[in-house]
């Protein structure tokens, strides 16, 4: 008898679970290859085949139902890796194959199937089971797996919905996903018959003469025309000096035509507009070193100020390395950051650049799945595209390296992508570049130890100034009583010089909604959301309270609820309030607002930064979604409201955060052109986070931020290991927290901090409870408490009347 040993999609302890290979079966059956298998009493699961052996297991084993695959979905590298994460992370082999397989290679007997209504009603070309499932949901719509296996009377199904997934028959409910669309913006174009024959279009422009704005209108779409493929329509608006509504009359006199035009850009890193053709010195020099110090070191942080072109080296280091027939990853944090990184990359390697993350579809993740297994060159993508089975990977790119996007927090594995990538290259034998304005303080320490190489590019690109940073003080503003609502009247006055110079500007307050805190000054009543330890923020465009991480919603009281007294008052500010007081001060403003509320949607998103890249709006307010890459040349000034809440969090990482955050935003003024000019509104400017990014003293940041950590025992001088503990009932948590904790300090002694109750002690209904881990940087200390954990983990859990208890194990915490 042959055996199999398979990992299935689910949290449990064990590596893998032996199968028997039924003997017609046996020369379909390798690693890599999907089984379909029995788990449990009655649960099905596609499992993935690590090894092939004839080692009988002491324990009666069930057997393969059916082969999924012809040839292998997962390689050898990836198992590696998998099994390296699971270690590392100290989670499950389970976990981590779920996370790494797109939603069509993880079929369950739960899983949903859906109608593909795009491929009609004609099932002619499918054989008889297809047929029957097909026929089935075009009569129901939706079906489960266990429904299919009923309609077909078989156990075995896994097969058939394979084929008709490949052939487009349906889908499943978790692919039902909004598809990635680029960003959409409205054209101009002539309609017919004009755009057939534009001599038609003499009498026309006879008629027009005494209708000026129309005849300007229509003369600057045919001379914009003349110079480029397709026109937008704000071009012709901006040429022509007009508003909307002699365009309008055009259209409806069938002149002109409107239409939408589909284009890959939303937003962007630095240096968006640099020719690929042209290094400046400065980009060459960072190229040389690059290639120079790859000859030593395998992994090279890239640190260059925001503006330098850090970009352009990525794409000529791509091509050198696409010359020698290898693969690069690139790497970024945000899927809403890709798309004018995909047009500038396509613009000049065509279509050897594919796209990978969760919003594409199912299509989508099945082609670059397979291009990246048959070579394609580049494979841009957020952290999942570190699980794609690549051929010759040789170079990672990680951008923007230092943002804690690059962390997947829940649920496990809770990986940072920044830190696989590097062990994901050393599988491959590839070379890893971090690049970034604000480096992580771990990168930037190895890089000066030199277990990494270090290349600064100081200079923006183009000689550019970087903008000047001027600090508003709150405390004086105040006592002088020269505050307007939540502005300081320099603040109010940079925009307005701003707007009358025709340029724009960017407000930066990083918390969404109006108030976050409903107060009776009677009786000092707030609140709280029913089901988290939390105040609940008030939203005024929907007019309720909402809890900002369960999402539960309640109605506004008129009075308070405790002492029924009048006396409810708003406290505080967000995105929305500041939008909605700035339209009082600066009415002619056209004000936009950039966050989770309005930016809910991957359209939305490319709508707003839409509207502001085509100036129909002037100020945009956001949360830090404003920091993150954007690129656009009429910036002027940058104004920052909440500066005091960013150095304050309580987290030893809160000045590291906030440098990079303030760096960031402040690195959107100013960016083409002039140099920009960035206010920062705070009550404390004395802060050393607050004069160091004002001087733009990164090396002094550093100095005294490496002080401290090491003072108390922080990365990167230490290691952390983050346990979380939940359960509905609060008695159970706190036992079982402090069991863990004593498990752990008999061996581990002082290094465990803990158990305490974080500053949210219930979300979700779930009451916590917080240990961490303080190690030593010993490979055999970490190794020993990541072992002690897995073994209280596993005595707790099994504890009668426990089984509900949740841990989760954060290892590097950021």
């Amino acid at each position: 008898m042959t055996y199999a040993d398979i990992i299935l999609p689910l949290a449990l302890p064990k590596r893998s679970y032996t199968y028997s290979i039924p003997e017609i079966m046996l020369p379909d059956v390798q690693p890599g290859v999907r089984v379909e298998v029995p788990f449990g009493k009655s649960k099905l699961y596609s499992g993935v085949v690590v090894g092939v052996h004839t080692t009988q297991p002491d324990y009666r084993v069930k057997s393969i139902l059916a082969v999924l695959d012809e040839t292998p979905v997962v390689v050898e590298q990836q198992l590696k890796l998998w099994d390296w994460i699971a270690d590392y992370y100290c989670c499950t082999l389970g976990e981590v194959m779920s996370a790494a397989l797109p939603g069509h290679l993880k079929l369950t007997s739960e899983t949903k199937l859906i109608q593909n209504s795009a491929y009609g009603d004609d099932f002619s070309e499918l054989d008889n089971d297809e047929y029957l499932l097909a026929e089935a949901l075009h009569i129901q719509n939706e079906i489960t797996i266990d429904d299919a296996r009923k309609i077909l009377n078989k156990k075995t199904v896994f097969p058939v919905v394979q084929r008709l997934l490949l052939k487009g028959v349906l889908t499943l409910r978790e692919d039902l996903q909004e598809k990635y669309r680029p960003k959409k913006v409205m054209a101009v174009r002539l309609a017919e018959p004009y755009r057939t024959d534009q001599e038609l279009l003499r009498p026309v422009l006879d008629a027009l003469e005494k209708n000026e704005r129309q005849l300007e209108t229509l003369l600057a779409y045919l001379h914009l025309s003349r110079s480029r493929p397709w026109v937008r329509r704000q071009e012709v608006l901006d040429k022509a000096g007009v508003s909307e509504s002699p365009l309008q009359t055009l259209v409806k006199k069938e002149v002109l035509e409107l239409y939408e035009r589909e284009i890959s850009r939303i937003a962007g890193f630095e240096d968006e507009l640099v020719e690929a053709s042209e290094l400046s010195e400065q980009q060459r020099q960072a190229l040389s070193e690059i290639n120079t110090g790859f000859k030593q070191h395998n992994t090279i942080l890239l640190h260059g100020v925001t503006g330098s072109g850090k970009t352009r080296v990525y794409l000529e280091l791509m091509r050198e390395v696409m010359l020698q027939g290898g693969q690069v990853l690139y790497l970024l944090p945000e899927i809403a950051l890709t798309t004018q990184i995909i047009n500038r990359l396509q613009s000049i390697f065509g279509a050897d650049v594919a796209v990978f993350h969760s919003k594409i579809n199912y299509n989508e993740r099945v082609e670059v799945w397979r291009a990246a297994a048959a070579g394609k060159p580049v494979i841009l993508s957020a952290r999942s595209g570190l699980f794609l089975p690549f051929q010759n990977l040789q170079l990672v790119i990680v951008d923007e390296e230092h943002d804690p996007s690059f962390k997947q927090y829940d649920p496990a594995p809770r990986y940072n992508a920044r830190d696989t990538a590097i062990f994901l290259a050393n599988i491959y034998g590839a070379k890893v570049l971090l690049g970034t304005a604000t480096p992580a303080v771990e990168s930037y320490f190895n890089a000066k130890k030199g277990k990494y190489g270090l290349v600064e590019m100081p200079e923006r690109f183009g000689g550019l100034q970087l903008p000047e940073i001027r600090q508003i003080d709150l405390r004086e503003q105040h006592k002088t009583r020269q505050m307007k609502s939540i502005f300081s009247p320099a603040l109010l006055e940079g925009l307005q010089q701003a707007l009358d110079r025709g340029e724009q500007a960017i407000l930066f307050q990083n918390r969404r909604g109006y108030s976050p805190i409903l107060e009776c000054q009677t009786c000092g009543w707030t609140a709280q959301c029913r089901h988290c330890d939390v105040s609940l923020t008030y939203h005024k465009h929907t007019n309720r309270l909402r809890c900002h991480y369960c999402g539960y919603q309640e109605s506004v009281p008129a009075v308070c609820p405790a002492c029924e007294s009048g006396k409810v008052t708003l406290l505080g500010f967000g995105t929305e309030k500041i939008e909605d007081e700035l339209k009082l001060f600066l009415p002619k403003a056209r004000i936009g607002r950039l966050d989770l509320d309005t930016a809910s949607t991957k359209n939305n998103l490319i709508a707003i930064l839409n509207d502001f890249e085509e100036k129909r709006i002037d100020i945009l307010v956001g949360t830090q979604m404003v920091t993150k890459g954007l690129d656009f040349e009429n910036v002027g000034i940058v104004g920052v409201l909440g500066a005091d809440q960013l150095v304050r969090f309580p987290d030893f990482r809160a000045g590291e955060r906030a440098y990079q955050l303030l760096t960031q935003v402040a690195g959107r003024a100013g960016r083409k052109h002039k140099q920009g000019l960035v206010l920062v509104q705070s009550w404390n400017p004395a802060h050393p986070v607050l004069q160091e990014v004002q001087r733009g003293d990164f090396a002094g940041f550093m100095q005294r931020e490496m002080k401290e950590r090491r003072d108390f025992l922080y990365p990167p001088f230490n290691r952390l290991i983050h346990i979380r503990l939940q359960h509905k009932d609060d008695k159970i948590v706190y036992l079982a927290a402090d069991m863990f904790a004593k498990f752990l300090r008999q061996p581990m002694g002082k290094r465990v901090l803990g158990p305490v109750q974080p500053s949210v002690p219930r979300v979700r209904s779930y009451y916590l409870q917080e240990i961490l881990l303080k190690l030593e940087k010993d490979a055999k200390v970490i190794q020993a408490a990541k072992d002690l954990i897995r073994k209280a983990t596993e005595t707790v859990t099994s504890k009668p009347g426990w089984g509900q208890l949740r841990v989760a194990v954060d290892v590097d915490p950021v």
